[in-house]
């Protein structure tokens, strides 16, 4: 559906894309993420056509943007972190006036604005001026001028920044219904955000791409070592040392416990190895009692900021 080969953006000294190169697949929801200044933005800019490239390809279902852009522009809708609304239009002027932008086939253009309208939930309020509108209605205003037209790939720019937690969870609901029809890159710095919407992560950190996997193979690759967090009731020095003893044990950290008579501790183990079990026969066989035993799992924040820290490569 898009393919980026070998993008690069300069301003001056300042490359802001390095050299990237990605695809993207029809049918699926992919995460774009990355810090302040990484290039994500400026990425998305070019696929829209917004921005020019200093070298390099984006072809969008087969069509160049820079070679074909009109015909690569009809096959993405875009929704910006500031939707670009009109204040002094109803929601139905509005969309017609889109339609138009897009040059929609005008026979079937009332019934684009009607089932985008339908889509995001916005018939109720078709008639009202925008400018009287909350947050969430607008920013559903913006989703279905980027649906309008059903264009093959949806991209969206912080889409729930500002509003509140209930119409978040709605804007997800649209999201997740919208990919069954679309293909959707969504761009934002809330991770729990990606996790619960994407299929796929793209990660990009100065420029270039450090990870493109699901977020459930990010987390696992990145998890490494098993690490295991522990109460146990009883004398710290001697449940430390029975921790050392056990040999896949290759680190043992001591922590502060929440409750009296116990000892709190992290174990870390050899690389592909369990060591549940082992722990819970040294402690049984020394008659010592476990009161908590849980593997720290990571989460997509702690993937994210060890490969943007550290600009790795997965």
């Amino acid at each position: 559906m898009i393919e980026i080969n070998n993008l690069v953006k300069k301003y001056g000294d300042h490359v802001a894309v390095d050299n990237l190169s990605l695809t993207v697949e029809p049918g699926r929801i992919y995460g774009f993420l990355g810090p302040n200044g990484a290039g994500k933005s400026t990425t998305m800019n070019i696929i829209t056509g917004y921005l020019g490239a200093t070298s390099g390809e984006v072809k969008i279902n087969g069509y160049d943007i820079f070679a074909q852009p009109e015909e690569a522009k009809k096959c993405v809708g875009y929704l910006p972190e500031l939707p670009p609304l009109y204040m002094d239009m109803t929601v139905k002027e509005y969309l017609n006036f889109v339609a138009d932008l897009k040059k929609l086939e005008r026979s079937l253009r009332a019934n684009y604005v009607k089932e985008a309208m339908q889509t995001t939930k916005i018939l109720d309020v078709q008639n009202r001026m925008i400018r009287n509108l909350s947050k969430g209605y607008r920013q559903r205003v913006g989703f279905a001028q980027a649906i309008l037209g059903y264009p093959e790939v949806i991209i969206l720019d912080e889409p729930t920044v500002g509003l509140d937690p209930k119409q978040i969870i709605e804007i997800r609901d649209l999201i997740k219904e919208l990919g069954k029809k679309h293909t959707i890159i969504l761009s934002s710095h809330i991770l729990s955000e990606i996790s619960a919407v994407c299929d796929h992560v793209f990660i990009i950190s100065k420029g270039k791409l450090v990870a493109s996997d699901s977020t459930e193979n990010l987390v696992n690759l990145m998890s490494g070592a098993q690490e295991i967090e522990l109460t146990i009731k009883g004398e710290t020095e001697k449940a430390k040392q029975l921790l050392k003893e056990i040999p896949q044990a290759v680190k043992v950290e001591e922590k502060t416990s929440q409750e009296p008579q116990t000892s709190a501790f992290l174990v870390t183990a050899e690389k592909n190895c369990d060591i549940r079990e082992d722990i819970f026969h040294q402690f049984a066989n020394n008659g010592m009692l476990i009161l908590q035993m849980q593997a720290v799992v990571k989460s997509l924040e702690d993937v994210f900021l060890e490969l943007t820290q550290e600009g790795g490569q997965k």
